[in-house]
């Protein structure tokens, strides 16, 4: 095991599947930090320092700097997909993704479906999301719900450094198109990696803590907010269940429907707001197929429905937190 950073882990990963597979490449906006920075190229690895020393390793061929132009980037990465390439496209903010929409929902997500599985769409789209770093509405957004809703594509949320080297080394080798969202929060996060090649499976839902009272489902950074809450209540002699989907589709439902027959509570936590979202998806879910073990209604910690707030104290109230997750609990709990 190595101690690495989340972000670290991300480079190290792209690195080594470069190595392996010649036909993998990379593109995206100032991925490889030149355009005038100082220090000329690579000066930054891009804007989250997640693509260093991967020009000088494989040149320009390969580590390819894109005009800002979120339809281009995806565009071209599946043409090179269906030409044989394996392409990492990178979008600098997943509120982006509304610009390159058509190439991802009508183009990636079916060229297996409409071309009779015929051809493949190997792309992995890394974005980075998630709010609480005081960068306003258009900067800070949790799309993963809107991407979730999207037949055809994978969709993959990593919590911790191992997560990320195990989900995007699977990612990166699926023939099918992966958005791979990054917790702009979590990048510096640092934790164990195993060494060499490893990976994580898609659909697999890791309980991170165990408990007989509650279960709390979460994914990224609300994982860790879920943690801290089951901590803090576990003290007072609370247990709960904390599932960390890791992947949202394939969706791990096995996992979550077992757990809430067991606790017969669930608080599901998500960042996205809550009209139409995964929080709602999967409350439903367990309504419909586990009713009868329900001892109480399910209790969502979501953002407002309302754009992300650029004032500090304004976007702090707008997250879901560790103590909104200790009152849903509780609230649960109040049923008898």
């Amino acid at each position: 095991m190595t101690q690495m950073m989340l972000r670290d882990a991300i480079v190290s990963t792209i690195a080594a599947e470069m190595e392996r597979d010649p036909n993998i490449i990379m593109l995206g906006e100032d991925i490889v930090g030149g355009m005038g920075t100082a220090g000329g190229p690579e000066a930054i690895g891009g804007i989250w320092s997640t693509s260093g020393g991967l020009f000088a390793k494989f040149g320009p061929d390969r580590v390819i700097d894109t005009p800002i132009s979120e339809s281009a980037i995806i565009g071209a990465a599946a043409g090179a997909a269906l030409a044989g390439k394996r392409p990492i496209a990178e979008l600098m903010f997943a509120d982006f993704v509304g610009v390159s929409l058509d190439q991802i929902w009508n183009q990636v997500a079916k060229f297996r479906y409409m071309f009779g599985g015929k051809s493949r769409c190997p792309i992995t789209i890394r974005l980075a999301y998630g709010a609480g770093l005081n960068a306003a509405a258009q900067h800070s957004q949790s799309v993963y719900a809107l991407m979730t809703a999207m037949p055809g594509l994978k969709i993959v949320l990593p919590t911790t450094p191992a997560d990320a080297k195990g989900l995007l080394t699977q990612a990166i080798r699926d023939d099918d198109p992966v958005l791979f969202f990054e917790h702009k929060a979590l990048y510096a996060v640092r934790g164990e990696v195993p060494d060499g090649d490893y990976t994580i499976p898609f659909g697999h839902a890791e309980l991170i803590r165990a408990g007989e009272h509650v279960t709390i489902v979460a994914c990224g950074l609300m994982t860790s907010f879920a943690a801290s809450a089951a901590d803090e209540l576990a003290a007072e002699g609370i247990g709960c269940d904390v599932l960390d989907l890791r992947t949202t589709s394939p969706l791990d439902e096995e996992a979550i429907l077992d757990s809430v027959e067991q606790t017969g509570r669930l608080v599901v936590v998500d960042e996205s707001p809550p009209r139409c979202s995964l929080a709602t998806d999967i409350s439903a879910l367990v309504c419909e197929r586990a009713f009868a073990s329900l001892k109480a209604p399910p209790v969502m910690v979501t953002a407002p429905h309302s754009p992300v707030p650029f004032a500090r104290e304004l976007e702090s109230a707008y997250l879901p937190s560790p103590a909104k997750i200790v009152a849903a609990v509780r609230k649960t709990l109040a049923y008898r």
